[in-house]
């Protein structure tokens, strides 16, 4: 449920049939300068995730967007793109901050230039983090959705930005630990080439049954063309950690089974992991990377493809193969 907290004041000057004195005229620069700084600290103040608090469980209604398709020409003509000085002075104190365990700023700058190139957008994060408001700022007009393992931090980072447009948070579990790689993949990669397998590349994720599927997401996210999916998430620092081998492999069959002609942009962090290299390669292909920076790997999808014989990739590069 969306709360209201709006408590703008309407100030009104009435008008006179005297020409205004130059008293009023600064009167007025001054409260137009003060409506321009506010703005601009109002996106600033998105940068600061400050430490949960709340336990309270909440879900903003998702917008009234139409199935299988791409909002950003929408989006646009209604939002336009955040101005230039604002994305550049939000990247600025994003990148200045020394909080602990923030991402670096080699690969925060990375994942921004790709934002910058699509936003307003459709963007699908998986995971919540330090940066996670600056996402959301940055996609300005946009529509961001974050899905993370913890109920917790979902619903403690929507109750911290009550009503705000354009916003969307799920909590869902994810089925694999980082254990567990070798033994998935040596599971799925019979079914990959089969028209008929569970894990292949174009399927529709609400009815899938791969055990890397993360199918039990709301109904209307497996019906939207997703312009960035972004995988940041969930942890996969140790051995019973969930790992990130369903939301790439979920990120890989969505980019391609959603939209139509066009691409999707997919973003993997922490790149330099095993799960991350790992899967990667073997669901968003090398021949589909285009960059890395840091531990920031960036690859771009055709959506209503696969590498023909219904698998993923044309050549598999897998350190697992």
């Amino acid at each position: 449920m969306k709360k209201n907290t709006n408590n703008t004041k309407l100030f009104f000057l009435q008008s006179s049939p005297h020409k205004p004195t130059l008293s009023l005229l600064g009167a007025r620069n001054r409260l137009c300068l003060a409506s321009a700084l506010l703005s601009f600290f109002t996106f600033a103040s998105l940068l600061s995730l400050h430490p949960f608090s709340s336990t309270t469980t909440t879900t903003i209604p998702p917008p009234n967007l139409s199935s299988s398709t791409s909002a950003p020409a929408a989006a646009a003509s209604r939002h336009p793109s955040l101005p230039a000085p604002i994305f550049d002075a939000l990247l600025f104190y994003a990148t200045s901050s020394s909080t602990p365990g923030r991402m670096a700023d080699t690969d925060v700058r990375a994942a921004a230039a790709v934002l910058r190139s699509r936003a307003p957008c459709n963007l699908l994060v998986f995971g919540l983090g330090h940066e996670s408001p600056l996402w959301l700022a940055l996609n300005h007009g946009g529509h961001t959705v974050f899905v993370d393992h913890s109920d917790l931090r979902a619903s403690r980072f929507e109750d911290q930005r009550p009503g705000l447009p354009g916003l969307e948070v799920y909590a869902t579990a994810f089925p694999t630990r980082v254990s567990d790689l070798h033994p998935l993949l040596a599971a799925v990669r019979p079914e990959e080439a089969s028209p008929r397998g569970r894990c292949r590349p174009v399927q529709d994720l609400l009815f899938s049954d791969c055990p890397l599927a993360l199918s039990d997401l709301p109904n209307h996210l497996f019906r939207l063309a997703w312009d960035v999916v972004f995988v940041d998430g969930p942890p996969g620092y140790h051995p019973d950690a969930p790992g990130r081998a369903a939301a790439i492999f979920t990120a890989a069959v969505l980019a391609r089974s959603v939209g139509g002609e066009g691409t999707t942009d997919v973003m993997v962090h922490d790149h330099d992991r095993e799960v991350e290299k790992v899967c990667s390669e073997e669901f968003l292909c090398q021949e589909n990377m285009v960059g890395s920076a840091g531990n920031l790997a960036h690859f771009v999808i055709h959506r209503g493809r696969d590498a023909g014989g219904g698998g993923f990739c044309k050549n598999r590069t897998s350190a697992t193969s």
